[in-house]
């Protein structure tokens, strides 16, 4: 009788936490990045190539800017750091990193080519 309460015991004590785990929301396990590609006086840069370097496989995947400068690249690791940059008519803006260690799911980055 005594092993029988034990026992009992012990699966209430591991069920519950499982119990706990399984109705938790599921976490999001993609990052998305965007922004616009802006010029040296602050305007959209439309046909822009942005492109991202993820730091894991150094594979890089390329966007072209949209008439409003806007970029989006979805579906990203949250445990992988990533490179961002822009070119436009043979400029390179700055290079910006996005740590595997930013919780945001949603990162925003504007990249700014020194226009002439």
């Amino acid at each position: 009788m005594k092993k029988l309460a034990i026992r009992s015991m012990l699966v209430v004590f591991l069920a519950v936490p499982l119990m706990a785990l399984a109705a938790a929301p599921p976490q999001n396990s993609a990052k998305t990045v965007q922004g616009k590609v802006l010029s040296s006086s602050d305007k959209p840069l439309s046909g822009a190539i942005v492109y991202l370097e993820d730091g894991k496989t150094n594979s890089i995947r390329s966007f072209i800017s949209t008439a409003d400068g806007s970029y989006h690249f979805g579906q990203l690791a949250n445990d992988t750091d990533y490179q961002v940059w822009a070119r436009y008519q043979n400029i390179k803006s700055d290079t910006r990193g996005i740590s595997s260690y930013d919780s945001r799911t949603k990162v925003t980055i504007n990249l700014r080519v020194k226009t002439k």
